[in-house]
């Protein structure tokens, strides 16, 4: 074997004691508080002596810093500038699109993004599949409160004082349409919202559009926060708008991918936020 076939061999073999010693620092990130030697140590299959001589080089680093009267470890501040710096190169718009390619190649239906804009949920996303349902959307277009999945899943996961004004608003302009599952009361729409937050999913059937279902799930960010919703609609005919249905998995595991990606820990997506009551 050459030198240089014998340097590339060290390098895809790596350093196999970095890759123990993470394991310390993903048991403190994945824990919901600091933690003994003895506990961290358990999490990362090691034996405490082992695990303390990692410790106190990450202590040095800046990577673990360890509590000075109960003795627990926690994340270190360079571990949090670090985490910082990721999130700040985050774009989850650009991380979604090829995601919803896929998503849109594998099931032929048309699928977006929509994120909250000044005007409400706004769409910066939209491909079609190749038998576009006849939709009258664009790039910019702002889709309404009421009736949209979209608009119910920000009217469901942000906070009420920031959608209040577009639903009242929406109330008084439409309170008199003839558009099946119209919610006409506030009580109403905030019971929508209430059965979205324990889908953690939005669902219509027919809602913006007779004869066209449509689906919307939040992708959080690391603060817990709706950063995006992701968008699947298609024909009655042809879209199974059953929870627990292919659709229904396919896109709660893109958002749900998307949304630890973006550093979001929550266990449960389907938790409100503040604000709703």
């Amino acid at each position: 074997m050459s030198e240089i076939e014998d340097d590339d061999s060290k390098l895809r073999s790596g350093i196999q004691s970095i890759e123990v010693g993470f394991k310390l620092l993903q048991a403190l990130a994945l824990s919901p508080r600091a933690m003994m030697l003895r506990d961290l140590a358990a999490a990362a299959d090691m034996n405490p002596a082992k695990a303390h001589r990692y410790l106190v080089s990450f202590q040095r680093l800046g990577l673990v810093a360890q509590d000075p009267v109960s003795g627990r470890y926690d994340l270190g501040p360079f571990a949090l500038q670090l985490g910082l710096a990721g999130l700040n190169r985050l774009d989850p718009v650009k991380k979604a699109r090829p995601i919803l390619s896929q998503l849109r190649d594998d099931t032929d239906l048309t699928v977006g993004i929509a994120v909250w804009g000044n005007h409400g949920p706004t769409i910066v996303h939209w491909e079609e599949s190749s038998h576009p349902v006849t939709v009258s959307l664009r790039l910019g277009d702002v889709m309404p409160m009421l009736n949209s999945a979209t608009g119910r899943l920000f009217g469901a996961f942000l906070p009420k004082q920031q959608t209040l004004p577009l639903v009242e608003r929406e109330l008084a302009a439409r309170g008199q349409d003839d558009i099946p599952d119209m919610p006409r009361t506030m009580a109403a729409y905030e019971a929508i919202c209430s059965e979205v937050r324990e889908h953690g999913a939005a669902l219509t059937r027919g809602g913006v559009l007779p004869g066209i279902n449509a689906f919307s799930m939040p992708v959080f960010d690391a603060n817990g926060h709706v950063a995006m919703a992701l968008i699947a609609l298609g024909a009655q005919s042809v879209f199974d708008a059953d929870w627990g249905g292919a659709v229904d998995r396919r896109m709660r595991a893109i958002a749900s991918q998307l949304s630890s990606e973006l550093g979001y820990l929550g266990a449960d997506a389907r938790a409100g936020q503040d604000g709703h009551s």
